[in-house]
């Protein structure tokens, strides 16, 4: 691996193609236990620098508010009240211009590396309601005038915010009127109801819910913030309380930049390269991460008071959320740890004299419960029903994910026939590298997907949809979402039927053109996971359930034979002739 070419399978583009499907993913999984995405260093130089920006950025931007100082003065206004208010505006900006999760290359985001506003600036892109046969004045899916208005009014409300003066006597600065957030919560509901991916890349459920907390009295408000961080702490360590996180551990370890040996990342798999499997190692990792998110912000909000031991707590967390940075995980959640770091200094350490016993307003309570307790409930036992964000089930491994199946000239149809910013992933590369390295690096986000146990029900459902036709060509949702949508963060309902409704819409698709695989998240209270298989043109095919524990026992590659049993299968249509009929 060099600094501009990436570390490619030992193999060449012709005799990669000659390979069937299942040994193809051998060399891919094989190849990234040892080397990862195989990252050029250009890279990781990156995202160093973005967040470097993201850092002096909202440093200098906070810097202007009158009465605080300058930049050289941080060190006495770091801990202003106004200050935490003003991170948040500057966050959820960074967010949703499409600068923080979902950009640059590890999000198969080559040129240009970000989506986002070049194109929710842009009329005739897609967009997805979330509720459009129940909210009015939503339905459709292009992106009108009103659209990119509402976007714009997100982006100039947010920005006007950032530069307000503050108020009252808190501090050197006072706070920011309340009042004056307004405009951007309006903006941001307004466009949420007509647009789902807009609201879930300015992350809704944690900056969105923050600014409402800026209506309470001083120190209620800090006691939101905090109840905000408790809430996303727990939320992530009870979504990996199942079988999937340790398959999560093992593959974000194997492109860690800051863990060069291949020795050393074989060790987070059971037997390289015949047995791809967790080790105990990735279990055991797996086990004190969800200790780490349940036990320490416990004691932090609700027994720390300062002094040496908060601060040991505190700093043993930022050690946790510099870690999860250092292994520069798919989907890129930099800034986000970044705000979790100095949430901890801020709220925890600074701040450490306001405690959760010294609530005065139960209004509080009444505002941030239903988002921080009952959505996550409903999305932990219904996750068809809320996005893996607002659910607060983090980097766990338990989403909702898709696979599309092109025959044909389909796939080139299709990217000729919507409206977006940039061109599919292999085309993104091709002008960036050789045909061979554009061909190879593209497949590898097929190796990361079959590591992990979703992965392996993947590779089942693709065979039974597609058994016996061999120029049909896979892709996986999130590489499909990005390219229509302009953002992609692992949130599988955005590349599930509904994106492909849309794509109809504009293509025109033939019977078996086009064929989607949606596998939902585990519920919380099953052992199974559901799926449905999807036509462009002639709509649900089939639906039916998967087993976690059959995909625990499974390779990340497909096996000869019936190798994944479905169950509880309603077929709408009959199944392809030369289908592979796996049904218990």
């Amino acid at each position: 691996m060099g600094f501009m070419n990436p570390q490619l399978p030992p193999v060449d583009a012709v005799s990669y193609l000659a390979l069937p499907r299942p040994e193809r993913l051998k060399v891919l999984t094989r190849h990234w236990v040892e080397h990862g995405f195989g990252t050029p260093y250009a890279v990781y130089l990156f995202y160093v620098v973005k967040c470097l920006l993201y850092v002096g950025g909202s440093a200098y931007a906070i810097s202007l508010t009158p009465g605080l100082g300058g930049l050289a003065d941080i060190a006495s206004w770091w801990s202003e009240p106004i200050v935490y208010q003003k991170l948040i505006v500057f966050t959820l900006l960074w967010e949703v211009v499409g600068l923080g999760c979902g950009s640059g290359p590890l999000t198969s985001r080559f040129n240009p590396p970000i989506g986002s506003v070049l194109y929710w600036l842009r009329p005739g892109t897609i967009r997805l309601p979330p509720w459009p046969e129940r909210v009015p004045l939503t339905r459709g899916s292009r992106r009108t005038a009103v659209d990119v208005a509402l976007y714009a009014a997100v982006l100039l409300s947010a920005g006007w915010l950032l530069g307000r003066p503050g108020t009252g006597h808190h501090g050197a600065a006072g706070l920011l009127d309340a009042r004056a957030a307004l405009p951007l919560i309006a903006a941001l509901a307004l466009l949420g109801l007509r647009d789902k991916t807009i609201f879930l890349a300015a992350r809704g459920e944690q900056y969105g819910l923050s600014l409402l907390l800026f209506f309470f009295p001083y120190q209620d408000q800090f006691i939101g913030y905090e109840l905000v961080m408790l809430a996303l702490w727990w939320g992530a360590a009870t979504s990996k309380l199942n079988h999937h996180f340790p398959f999560v551990v093992a593959t974000m370890m194997s492109n860690a930049p800051l863990i060069p040996s291949r020795r050393v990342k074989r060790l987070f798999f059971r037997d390289h390269p015949h047995d791809l499997r967790p080790s105990r190692l990735s279990f055991c990792l797996a086990h004190i991460g969800t200790l780490t998110e349940y036990a320490v912000p416990l004691y932090l909000v609700f027994l720390g008071h300062g002094g040496f031991w908060t601060w040991a707590a505190l700093g043993y967390m930022a050690v946790f959320h510099l870690h999860i940075l250092s292994t520069v995980p798919m989907g890129v959640p930099l800034e986000w740890n970044i705000f979790f770091v100095f949430s901890l200094c801020y709220l925890f350490g600074a701040h450490a004299d306001i405690s959760v016993r010294h609530l005065h307003s139960p209004w509080l309570l009444v505002v941030v419960l239903p988002s921080l307790l009952l959505l996550p409930a409903l999305g932990n036992v219904r996750p068809d029903l809320v996005s893996f964000l607002p659910a607060m089930r983090y980097y766990a491994g338990n989403w909702a994910t898709s696979a599309w199946l092109f025959t044909g000239d389909a796939l080139d149809r299709l990217e000729a026939g919507l409206s977006t910013a940039c061109r599919l992933p292999t085309g993104q590369l091709a002008a960036l590298y050789d045909e061979e390295t554009a061909l190879l690096l593209s497949q590898k986000m097929h190796g990361w997907r079959s590591l992990h146990s979703h992965g392996r029900a993947h590779n089942g459902l693709i065979d039974r949809v597609a058994w016996g036709e061999p120029d049909t060509t896979v892709v996986d949702g999130e590489l499909i979402a990005g390219f229509a949508l302009g953002w992609n963060f692992g949130e599988g309902h955005l590349h599930d039927d509904q994106l492909l409704a849309a794509v109809q819409e504009r293509c025109g698709f033939a019977p078996g053109e086009v064929r989607v695989i949606c596998l939902e998240g585990q519920p919380v209270h099953r052992g199974t996971q559901a799926y449905e298989v999807h036509d462009a043109a002639l709509g649900l095919l089939e639906s039916g359930h998967v087993r976690v524990r059959d995909m625990l026992t499974r390779q990340p590659w497909p096996t000869d034979g019936p190798d994944y049993p479905v169950y509880d299968v309603r077929r709408v249509h009959p199944p392809h002739p030369a289908a592979q009929d796996t049904t218990a």
